[in-house]
């Protein structure tokens, strides 16, 4: 939903997992908000279409391909957006990976990869970015986190692990950064219709055992009795971005449909 008269116009918004679910809906609604966004992603194809969709507001949109676990190549794009688009203003960290598997079946390489890019990334863009809002006393940060995070999942291991460690690094970054008048919280979804929850469903889950529960899995339902869509997600990361969460910060806001019954 569009907002007449958004805090964000104007404002530049860095976004990393840009190219596609809650990162691609976060990217487009800050767009319609006439923010100036700088979209980063490993999928060129999906930054290419976005580009293309909106080639409307070509002059506020920065789309740059990068691997968030490439420290270097992180801290280029940021270099590069700040020339191009102005300080930034609010960064929202989305960008993450899924690596199914029991602890005694996953490999070296999906362990590792799962951490540097669902951890690496967030501390690579955090560290990149708080630099400058430190500098300048002002600024937000979102990071995306899971309700994983909180309740254990079997064969998720490394994705779980990878999101606690995004929400208590969040939370110390929050406390560092709180002298300097900058923000830092997490959102922390649950089963939400992005690419990555339907890959899932493909390895033998499905919608209907999501939202009722699995009793061989230990794993609850949704009281909501629904799938979150990434809208619903971007609301909060939106809200918790902007003045309207001016005193909150070191926070992680569920947003599952009651599914960790608030743990």
């Amino acid at each position: 939903m569009t907002i007449a008269g958004s805090e964000f116009k104007g404002c530049h918004v860095l976004i990393t997992g840009a190219a596609g679910g809650i990162g691609l809906a976060l990217a487009q609604q800050l767009l319609d908000e006439g923010a100036n966004v700088t979209a980063l992603d490993v999928d060129a194809r999906g930054l290419e279409a976005l580009r293309a969709e909106r080639g409307d507001i070509a002059p506020r949109l920065l789309t740059r391909v990068v691997d968030v676990s490439d420290a270097n190549a992180v801290n280029a794009a940021v270099e590069a957006a700040e020339q191009d688009l102005g300080p930034i203003d609010h960064l929202a960290c989305v960008a993450g990976v899924l690596q199914m598997g029991r602890v005694t079946e996953l490999s070296d390489a999906q362990w590792s990869r799962t951490m540097a890019i669902n951890m690496g990334g967030v501390f690579n863009t955090c560290r990149a970015v708080a630099r400058g809002m430190t500098e300048r006393r002002r600024g937000s940060i979102v990071n995306v986190s899971s309700n994983a995070a909180t309740a254990p999942r079997a064969a998720m291991s490394a994705y779980a692990a990878s999101k606690a460690a995004v929400t208590q690094f969040s939370r110390c970054l929050a406390l560092e950064l709180a002298e300097h008048g900058v923000r830092c919280n997490t959102v922390s979804p649950g089963s939400t219709d992005t690419e990555m929850q339907r890959a899932m469903w493909r390895q033998g889950s499905s919608r209907e055992t999501v939202i009722q529960g699995d009793a061989k899995a230990f794993r609850l339902g949704i009281p909501l009795r629904k799938i979150a869509t990434p809208e619903d997600i971007v609301e909060s990361i939106l809200f918790l971005l902007s003045d309207r969460a001016g005193h909150i910060t070191l926070h992680d806001l569920r947003v599952d449909g009651g599914a960790t019954l608030d743990q």
